[in-house]
């Protein structure tokens, strides 16, 4: 980030460029608005007060918000505290504060903070696919790396998966030309271990809607559940383990396990899964399961949520 000179800063002039692409207009952007005029009545009218020059805690807390609002990668804490004009230790006690309620989540490998899982809720202010791609990435080439497979990253889309992000070791898999599973492709979520971990997660009300009719049983191998109570037990079972399996529902000769990643509430919000032909020992898949459970709850974790049946 480029250093920015003071006056600049104090006049409130960084924040006076366009907004990011793929930044929807919402409240966060009204909320945006209305500090950018206030920071020029607080600084340019005389006796104006605002919430910020009366509740200089709050102020200080929506100017860092709206400060990381336009900006897509992380920042560390003195860059923020430098470019707004903020004392380093009220900078660090307010992200603090802001990361524990989930409207900034701080990248260890970066160093620096993001808006979070919760500001996505005033108005969506970012791209949350983004979000949780950046979060995900260094988790996965991880797990990539220690298990010298490809690792996938999905979400729920209606009763499909959606795969976002695919992670390859170093050393090119051997079943590589074997996986359908690209970025963008669309699988039956109650076929894949992807969307098994997270439909494990769901409640009967909403398995019920996603699967109201015998046509959403489709089968790709001639295998898989073929109705609701069949699937609720399979799942039910894959929810009690921690963990989702799949073996020739997808490609014949191929085998994959997943986890589901949650938010705040203990809700499914995504799922890590690994995929394997299934004559290949790969260590042993207890070692892969251990791995891949592991790795969706660090992300659980750097996305402030947390896993069902732990405290809030």
């Amino acid at each position: 980030m480029t250093h920015r000179d003071a006056s600049d800063v104090k006049a409130g002039r960084w924040l006076r460029g366009p907004p990011l692409p793929r930044r929807p207009p919402g409240l966060f952007d009204a909320i945006t608005q209305l500090l950018i005029r206030g920071c020029h009545r607080r600084r340019y009218g005389a006796g104006v007060a605002t919430e910020s020059s009366t509740s200089p805690a709050v102020g200080r807390a929506l100017d860092i918000l709206t400060y990381l609002a336009h900006r897509t990668g992380t920042v560390e804490a003195s860059s923020i505290a430098r470019d707004l004009g903020l004392p380093r230790s009220s900078t660090y006690h307010i992200l603090t504060v802001l990361a524990a309620r989930g409207f900034v989540v701080y990248v260890p490998e970066a160093r620096g903070y993001a808006l979070g899982a919760a500001a996505h809720h005033l108005g969506n202010p970012y791209d949350a696919h983004d979000q949780l791609e950046r979060l995900a990435r260094p988790v996965m080439q991880g797990l990539a790396e220690r298990l010298e497979i490809v690792v996938h990253l999905g979400v729920l889309r209606g009763n499909h998966t959606l795969y976002l992000r695919k992670e390859h070791p170093s050393r090119d898999p051997e079943l590589e030309p074997a996986l359908i599973t690209a970025v963008g492709v669309l699988l039956p979520a109650h076929l894949t271990a992807n969307g098994r971990a997270m439909l494990a997660h769901l409640g009967s009300a909403n398995l019920d809607a996603l699967y109201a009719r015998p046509s959403d049983f489709v089968t790709r191998t001639g295998r898989g559940p073929r109705s609701l109570p069949e699937l609720a037990s399979e799942l039910a079972v894959e929810r009690q383990r921690g963990w989702s399996e799949e073996v020739g529902l997808v490609t014949p000769g191929l085998r994959s396990a997943g986890a589901a990643v949650f938010d705040l509430h203990g809700l499914p919000v995504a799922a890590l899964s690994c995929t394997w032909r299934s004559r290949v020992a790969l260590r042993t898949s207890d070692a892969v399961v251990a791995a891949l459970r592991a790795g969706a709850s660090e992300l659980t974790r750097r996305m402030q949520g947390r896993e069902p049946g732990r405290p809030a």
